[in-house]
């Protein structure tokens, strides 16, 4: 189902703090183009998150859907969050929601000759620690990761702390970073869902020039006419409209 909310986001510490903390993963000047070198960072074989040159069909047979930078993979029971820039409507990341946890995903440009996750993190533990929170970096399931816990104040104004989970990835000039919150974030023996769709995804580089850093355009996934049309006869009724065949919830924030 598609469902659109415009206006600001809906109060939940989730995506101030995290978003401040990590502001500066974009932005360099030197596009990919010009740097040269053998031995760029690729995903291990069989194990994701995937290039698009190494799957035949990304769709898989409807198993995945196309958001642009990413090909996200269905689960049941999945809730989908488009989330857009207020000002530009440009889509800015993708979240994935299961059970009682949330992966916010976002791909990267990164540069052919290395990975930048190492360089990610240290200017992550960086923004969390000014913000007076604290960050624990283990290895997790998908390598080093950082555990971190932000002061942030909650919907009816008391002071709470968000914990926060930073992954990541580095593939053939791109990189995909993931935050898990929730129940996972607290627990890290509940992420088995979300490490399993994270490791399902396929990244989109693209050929275009990009500096490393840039967001890998993501876009909103294509409806074919005929659900559109149901979309249409079906407004204000709660009819189900999905891109999947199986049909997880798709929301667009604004």
């Amino acid at each position: 189902m598609f469902r659109k909310r415009r206006g600001k986001d809906d109060g939940s510490p989730e995506s101030a703090e995290i978003d401040d903390a990590t502001d500066g993963i974009e932005g360099t000047e030197e596009t990919d183009d010009a740097l040269v070198g053998d031995g760029a960072p690729g995903t291990d074989s069989g194990s994701g998150p995937y290039d698009l040159a190494d799957v035949d069909d990304p769709g898989a047979g409807g198993s995945r859907v196309d958001l642009g930078g990413i090909w996200l993979p269905g689960r049941p029971g999945l809730e989908v969050r488009i989330e857009a820039d207020q000002t530009t409507g440009e889509v800015v990341a993708v979240t994935a929601v299961l059970g009682d946890g949330a992966l916010q995903l976002q791909p990267f440009a990164a540069p052919r000759s290395e990975g930048i996750w190492d360089e990610v993190r240290t200017e992550i533990r960086a923004g969390i620690t000014a913000q007076g929170g604290t960050v624990d970096e283990v290895t997790g399931p998908l390598g080093p990761e950082l555990r971190t816990r932000v002061p942030a104040r909650s919907a009816d104004g008391s002071q709470t702390v968000q914990p926060a989970r930073f992954v990541g990835v580095d593939g053939p000039r791109w990189f995909l970073r993931g935050v898990i919150t929730g129940g996972p974030a607290l627990d890290p023996g509940t992420d088995a869902e979300l490490v399993a769709l994270f490791r399902d995804v396929v990244v989109v580089r693209g050929n275009d020039p990009m500096a490393p850093r840039d967001l890998i355009p993501l876009r909103l996934p294509s409806v074919p006419d005929d659900e559109a049309t149901a979309e249409g006869a079906g407004e204000g009724h709660g009819e189900p409209l999905s891109p999947f065949e199986r049909g997880p919830e798709i929301t667009e924030i604004r």
